[in-house]
């Protein structure tokens, strides 16, 4: 399925690019009208029912199960060799737990194959008095076939190897391209405020960092392969698969985000036209053979 075949079931867009889908839909009732094994990487963060301003919080089973639907359909529409990540932070469970990571209460739900936690550390955040202060967040790393799926290893190395030209048998040990970045990702969040808001900060109050999503479609993704978001909120997974030359899906069900998103989305590929018009290309651009991204079915 391509980005024009999911055109022809679900309508026109609420916005739409060379190589970009976004839909002011609610993703549970869009995924069940798309057609089994098209997408090859799903990355998200779904609301986490804590009370933010875009959720109405639900009982803790009416949300678990909500979560359950939605992530079927993903597996259902995942290719055999795609992937799933999946944010989620944390939520208090009254009497149990003031803050319990929510995939820990997901894991009996999700049919994927959970191949690793990877820990999102981060600088910024709230001061605990009772408590340590939260830094961190977690990615879970799930892939439909355990024994095949897409890992681009070299395309994520850490460049800041700490001796380089360590030998081992007289030859250099390191890989030359970098370390792996283990499964702690030391980030920075993107933070709010007067003084410290950091230069990609939009309204939306739960916003991805450019930087932890680019690093898991490289790693979990081939240029030319469909990448979801269905809680796309103000655009980074957009944004860094168009830069990686993935074409993209987007669903988001507050007509505010997608405005957001959609502005963020095409400020973005202006940019990226005036940079190429000055002959600063900051992404590969495709050959003539290649057909175009909008068109080209996942491989």
């Amino acid at each position: 399925m391509s980005l024009n075949q999911v055109k022809k079931i679900l309508g026109e867009p609420y916005y739409q690019s060379e190589g970009c889908l976004l839909y002011n839909l609610d993703c549970l009732q869009a995924m069940q009208r798309l057609q089994n094994e098209f997408v090859n990487l799903t990355l998200t963060s779904p609301p986490y029912n804590i009370g933010k301003e875009y959720e109405t919080p639900k009982p803790l089973e009416e949300f678990l199960s909500w979560c359950e639907k939605w992530i079927a359909d993903i597996y259902r529409i995942t290719r055999s060799n795609g992937a799933f990540w999946l944010n989620l932070g944390y939520l208090s469970i009254p009497g149990r737990a003031k803050a319990i990571p929510i995939p820990y209460i997901l894991w009996d739900r999700v049919p994927f194959y959970l191949v690793q936690e990877v820990v999102w550390n981060y600088g910024a955040g709230i001061a605990g008095k009772r408590f340590f202060s939260p830094r961190n967040e977690k990615f879970l790393w799930y892939v439909k076939d355990e024994n095949e799926y897409t890992f681009n290893l070299d395309d994520v190395r850490d460049p800041d190897v700490k001796y380089p030209n360590q030998k081992k048998n007289g030859k250099i040990k390191v890989n030359p391209l970098g370390k792996n970045p283990t499964d702690v990702w030391q980030l920075p969040k993107v933070t709010s405020g007067r003084n410290r808001s950091s230069k990609e900060r939009t309204p939306h109050p739960a916003q991805f960092p450019i930087a932890v999503v680019e690093r898991i479609i490289r790693a979990s993704s081939n240029p030319g392969e469909i990448v979801l978001d269905p809680f796309i909120g103000s655009g980074s997974t957009a944004i860094a698969a168009l830069d990686l030359q993935r074409p993209v899906i987007g669903f988001e069900l507050k007509e505010d985000y997608c405005r957001v998103a959609a502005k963020r989305i095409k400020d973005f590929l202006e940019l990226k036209q005036i940079r190429k018009a000055q002959g600063r290309l900051f992404v590969q651009e495709p050959t003539p053979s290649q057909t175009s991204i909008y068109d080209k079915e996942g491989s």
